[in-house]
């Protein structure tokens, strides 16, 4: 029997510089397995999956300064806005 090897999946990873607006973090992505989202920053960040308008009244998740999470089953657009500018977001888009 001949086995084929799995092949890992692609990984994008990008930064983004923090900012009290609304940001997008991820675009929108037919292919994406799986995200992660790290908050280097010392201020909360605010997510919202599928749309626009994040804010600390209107979000999917927040993630904690130094915080990590990670999305799956959403291939939508991510934003964030963060509660002061200070930092960075690390993401990395799985396919």
């Amino acid at each position: 029997m001949r086995m084929s090897p799995i092949q890992s999946p692609v990984q994008i990873v990008t930064q983004v510089a923090s900012a009290a607006a609304d940001t997008l973090l991820l675009a929108a992505n037919a292919s994406r397995l799986k995200a992660s989202i790290f908050n280097d920053s010392t201020s909360k960040l605010y997510v919202k999956l599928g749309g626009s308008g994040a804010s600390s009244t209107s979000k999917s998740f927040e993630i904690a300064a130094g915080g990590y999470f990670e999305v799956f089953d959403s291939t939508a657009p991510i934003y964030g806005n963060w509660a002061s500018a200070n930092g960075f977001a690390y993401l990395t888009d799985y396919q």
